[in-house]
C-alpha cells in the first residue's frame, strides 16, 4: 500500500496549493545559489512532520491489531475514507473554528517569524511547522496510515506521502502561474474519486482474500499467535 501514498501526495498537493502556496512563494530567500536546496529543506521539513504523525497514528493502529481487531480496523477505516471522500475539506474548517484555533494562530505566528528569519535552518523549521497546518488531505492520509496498523509502516506511508507533494510544491516555488486555475480545479474535482479508490483498496486489504498485493492474507494478531505457540509447546511436552 505504500506506493499509493506517493500518488496521494502528488494529487493532494494541488489541493494544498491554495493554503501552502503563498507560504511557499514567501520562502524566496536571498541566496539564489541555494534556492533549490532551501526549497528541498522546506519540503523535507513537512515530510518529517508527516512521518512523525504517521508513526504516532500507526502506533495506535498497532495497539488495535494487538486487541484482535486487525481485519475490522482496515475495513472500517476503508469505509470511513470512502464516506469522507467528498467532505475532507470540512475538517480544515472544523479545526480552524474549534478549540484548536488559538493554537493555530500561535503556529502561524511562529511560522511567520521563521520565514522572516531566513537561512537554511529557518527553511527546514518552516517546513516542520507547516506540516501541522490544517489539511484535509493529510488527515485522510493519516487515516490510511492508521489502517496499516504499524508505527514503522505509518511513518513510511506519511513520509512517502510528503515526498509525493514535492514535485508540485517545488514547481510552484519557481512560478506561481505554472499551474492554471482551471487545471487545479480539474485535479481537485478528481481527487475525491481517487480517495474513494484508496478506501476500496483498504477494504479489500481487510477482507484478507489471499490476493497478492491487493488483498493478502492477514497475519494472526499477536495475542492469538502467542496462545497458539504456547499450545504447541504444551503438546510437544
Amino acid at each position: 500500500m505504500i506506493w499509493t501514498a506517493f500518488i496521494w501526495g502528488m494529487l493532494g498537493s494541488f489541493h494544498c496549493v491554495g493554503m501552502c502556496g503563498p507560504i511557499a512563494l514567501a520562502l524566496a530567500g536571498k541566496d539564489r545559489s541555494k534556492y533549490l536546496f532551501n526549497k528541498l529543506l522546506y519540503n523535507s521539513g513537512r515530510a518529517v512532520t508527516y512521518s512523525v504523525l504517521g508513526g504516532l497514528v500507526g502506533l495506535l493502529g498497532f495497539s488495535l491489531s494487538l486487541a484482535g481487531v486487525q481485519q475490522w480496523v482496515s475495513i472500517i477505516l476503508g469505509l470511513t475514507i470512502i464516506g469522507l471522500a467528498f467532505f475532507y475539506k470540512e475538517s480544515e474548517k472544523w479545526i480552524t473554528g474549534s478549540a484548536f484555533s488559538k493554537s493555530l494562530i500561535k503556529l502561524k505566528s511562529q511560522l511567520g517569524k521563521s520565514i522572516r528569519r531566513g537561512g537554511s535552518k529557518a527553511f527546514f523549521l518552516s517546513g516542520l511547522l507547516n506540516g501541522f497546518l490544517p489539511c484535509g488531505m493529510v488527515y485522510m492520509a493519516l487515516v490510511a496510515s492508521l489502517a496499516l496498523q504499524s508505527p514503522v509502516y505509518g511513518m513510511a506511508y506519511m513520509f512517502v506521502f510528503g515526498l509525493g507533494t514535492f514535485p508540485v510544491m517545488i514547481l510552484l516555488m519557481f512560478s506561481k502561474d505554472i499551474f492554471s486555475l482551471s487545471f487545479r480545479m480539474k485535479m481537485n474535482k478528481a481527487m475525491p474519486y481517487f480517495v474513494m479508490f484508496m478506501g476500496v483498496l483498504f477494504v479489500l486489504r481487510g477482507m484478507g482474500w489471499g490476493i497478492p498485493y491487493l488483498s493478502p492474507k492477514l497475519g494472526l494478531p499477536a495475542a492469538h499467535a502467542t496462545e497458539l505457540l504456547d499450545s504447541d509447546i504444551t503438546h510437544c511436552e
